[in-house]
């Protein structure tokens, strides 16, 4: 069995959740960049999504996950059973989520789908690989929405990113593959990629079945870059 040792100490995030709607069964926030979404195992880890909503939603729990340097929308279950509802949708890929990101370079196509299987490979980590003997399936979907050029004159493309699977890293090392990587990623960016202050990845679109009434429910919610 290998042993991955993850040193990784997250800096302080001064940037506070916005809870954007909540009922008695879900709470919808947007999620800081720079935030980790769960707690390490490392105690100076222990800021994160869950232990900030935990004080004032007592029991929630995450449905899913955003990375670390990610921003954007996420829906936090208030008991186990909604936990478990939702967990199933995500499950059954019901549950529609858009990204917005600006990208390495301009890209040649409007549209375009990305399929590549991703693995762990601990000698690696934290970083995924893309190897299709031992990777999980992974599908990706971006449309192309403007083009342009950073302040120190870098081409860059804005896009929707449409992850129909849910590997981890997904996005990040499927735009790296693709050729395109996202801007102020520290694990699969561009070496000629100017210094950022985060990555330019941000969870723009949420549509799910509310688990207790059955209505059918859209989040939007822009990203700052």
């Amino acid at each position: 069995m290998t042993v991955i040792n993850d040193t990784f100490i997250a800096p302080p995030c001064s940037e506070q959740i916005d809870v954007l709607y909540e009922d008695h069964q879900i709470v919808i926030i947007n999620k800081p960049s720079g935030l980790l979404s769960l707690s390490g195992k490392n105690p100076a880890n222990l800021d994160s999504v869950h232990h900030r909503l935990v004080r004032d939603y007592p029991g929630c729990s995450l449905v899913h996950r955003l990375d670390f340097g990610t921003s954007g929308l996420m829906v936090v279950a208030r008991d186990k059973q909604i936990n478990a509802a939702l967990c199933q949708q995500f499950s059954a890929r019901t549950v529609t989520k858009v990204y917005t990101a600006l990208l390495a370079g301009h890209l040649q196509s409007p549209t375009g789908c990305i399929e590549a299987a991703i693995a762990k490979d601990p000698a690696l980590f934290p970083r995924m690989v893309i190897c299709e003997q031992r990777g999980k399936p992974a599908r990706s979907r971006y449309q192309l929405m403007e083009t342009g050029y950073l302040a120190a004159g870098l081409p860059y493309s804005r896009c929707e990113l449409y992850p129909e699977t849910g590997r981890t890293h997904q996005l990040r090392i499927h735009c790296q593959h693709f050729g395109h990587p996202i801007l102020g990623c520290d694990l699969y960016g561009a070496d000629e990629s100017p210094s950022l202050p985060r990555l330019m990845l941000h969870a723009s679109k949420l549509a799910f079945i509310h688990p207790l009434s059955g209505i059918a429910l859209t989040f939007d919610c822009p990203p700052a870059f």
